[in-house]
């Protein structure tokens, strides 16, 4: 029996980094895709199949593609982990910086989509994993960018499943929590850099604090491993959950949005970052 090929965006490090070790311990041939080559040789030691790609560069998307599949045949599972999030003020951030953050969280995610989907439909299966995010449904201050390219992506994931249901393809959105990466401590920096200085300095580096207290924190936050382990749950279920919510915190501040108005929660979570 052939061997499914899967895909990971992302894959330098955390997340995509973890999941491509653990599908290759598994036994699928994985392809761990990132900018650059040289954040992917650890990952090349541990036996895993690298390859360039920019998800903001339509050549380097067709070309990651077109490589995977005359080697391989086709690509079985993609999973759209690249993405990155870009903390400020909605005023103070610059529009090329938006769209940049909508380019790499969204639409190059669709454009991966779109290359795959033709071998999926061929073959009649496949899979296509989208890492979303709680910030797909709650609301935090400075995140306005990064949360609406992530409601987005879950608008995206549920009009595709629909889409794609007669060709027997699987959409997944995976909604984790707190987990311990870089993505908070390079959020922080972000923030102070955009807004740490002007009309909203008092609240924005509060707010960066908080993060880079909670991302260099030890206990708070949930390991990468929980997100790998539930990726490759989703790969290996032949009828898998159209949606996992995993990680420190998550089933909280959904359950938090639901219930409470929507003043309350706001004054709740602005509280509770800016202590």
């Amino acid at each position: 029996m052939k061997k499914e090929v899967i895909l990971i965006t992302g894959a330098s490090s955390g997340i995509g980094y973890e999941s491509a070790i653990a599908l290759k311990n598994k036994g699928y041939i994985v392809y761990g895709a990132a900018r650059r080559m040289d954040k992917l040789a650890s990952l090349k030691k541990q036996g895993v199949n690298i390859i360039s790609l920019d998800v903001t560069n339509e050549e380097s998307m067709v070309n990651c593609v077109k490589a995977i599949s005359e080697k391989e045949g086709g690509i079985d599972i993609l999973v759209n982990n690249a993405g990155y999030g870009s903390y400020g003020a909605i005023e103070d951030v610059e529009i090329k910086e938006a769209k940049m953050q909508v380019e790499v969280n969204l639409f190059g995610l669709a454009r991966m989509t779109q290359l795959v989907l033709p071998y999926m439909r061929s073959q009649n299966k496949g899979k296509i994993i989208n890492i979303s995010s709680t910030g797909g449904k709650i609301h935090t201050p400075f995140g306005g960018w990064y949360h609406a390219t992530k409601f987005a992506l879950e608008g995206f994931s549920d009009c595709l499943r629909m889409e794609v249901k007669p060709f027997n393809i699987e959409i997944v959105i995976i909604e984790p929590g707190g987990i311990k990466t870089n993505w908070g401590i390079i959020a922080s920096e972000n923030l102070i850099k955009t807004s740490g200085h002007g009309a909203y300095k008092e609240s924005a580096n509060k707010v960066a604090s908080y993060f880079k207290k909670l991302y260099s924190s030890k206990n708070s936050l949930s390991n990468p491993s929980i997100v790998s382990y539930t990726i490759v749950k989703a790969v290996e279920k032949k009828k898998p959950k159209t949606r996992y919510l995993i990680g420190s915190n998550a089933k909280l501040l959904f359950v938090l949005k639901r219930v409470l108005s929507d003043r309350t929660y706001d004054k709740l979570v602005l509280n509770f970052m800016s202590k």
